[in-house]
C-alpha cells in the first residue's frame, strides 16, 4: 500500500470512529410526563433548561416554591423540568397521581413534571447518565448527591453547570446563568 493510500484510509477511519463515538445530546432525549404523555426535549430548543430531581418528603422540598417563582418570572426564556426520584432515603414514595396532587396542592407547581425516575445507581435514567458523565455530555462528570440538585442547560442544549441541593433556585449562580453573566 502506498503511503498516500495509507493516510487516506487512516483519515476515513478516524472520521468514521469520531462519528460513532459522538454521544447523544440533550435534545435527543424523549421522556414521559407525570401523566404519561411523551415529552420531547427537542421542543425546548432556544430556551435555557433547569433539570431538577425532586422529592416530596425531603428537607429541600420547600424549594418547589422557589422553583415555581423562578419559572413564573422567567418562563419566556427558561423551562424548569422536575424529575421525581426516590433514590435518597425513600423521600419520594408516591405514584404519579400522588406526586401531581402534592405538587399542585402544596406548591401550585405549573412547570413540567416528568415521571418518577432513578437519578443514580444501576437503573439510572439515560438522561441522568448524560447529565452526570463527561464522556456523554462533553463538559463534566458529576454525581447526584441529593434531592433538588439542579442541572443548567443552555439554549443550545449544552450542559453548563450543576447547582447542588443546598443552593436555592434563585441563587447568584443561577441568576448569572439566566441573565447571561
Amino acid at each position: 500500500m502506498k503511503t498516500k493510500d495509507f493516510y487516506s484510509v487512516l483519515f476515513l477511519l478516524m472520521i468514521t470512529l469520531s462519528l460513532f463515538s459522538q454521544t447523544s445530546g440533550f435534545y435527543d432525549f424523549k421522556v414521559k410526563t407525570l401523566e404519561g404523555q411523551d415529552f420531547d426535549l427537542a421542543s425546548l430548543k432556544g430556551k435555557k433548561v433547569m433539570v431538577v430531581n425532586t422529592a416530596s418528603k425531603c428537607g429541600f422540598t420547600p424549594q418547589y416554591e422557589d422553583l415555581e417563582l423562578l419559572y413564573e418570572q422567567y418562563k419566556q426564556k427558561m423551562v424548569i423540568i422536575g424529575f421525581p426520584a426516590n433514590n435518597f432515603m425513600n423521600q419520594e414514595p408516591g405514584n404519579a397521581l400522588e406526586i401531581r396532587q402534592f405538587c399542585t396542592d402544596n406548591y401550585h407547581v405549573t412547570f413540567p413534571m416528568m415521571e418518577k425516575i432513578s437519578v443514580k445507581g444501576k437503573d439510572i435514567h439515560p438522561l441522568y447518565q448524560w447529565l452526570t458523565s463527561e464522556e456523554k455530555n462533553g463538559v463534566m462528570d458529576s454525581s447526584v448527591k441529593w434531592n433538588f440538585q439542579k442541572y443548567l442547560i443552555d439554549e443550545n442544549g449544552k450542559l453548563v453547570d450543576v447547582v447542588y441541593s443546598k443552593e436555592k433556585p434563585g441563587s447568584d449562580k443561577v441568576m448569572a446563568w439566566l441573565n447571561g453573566k
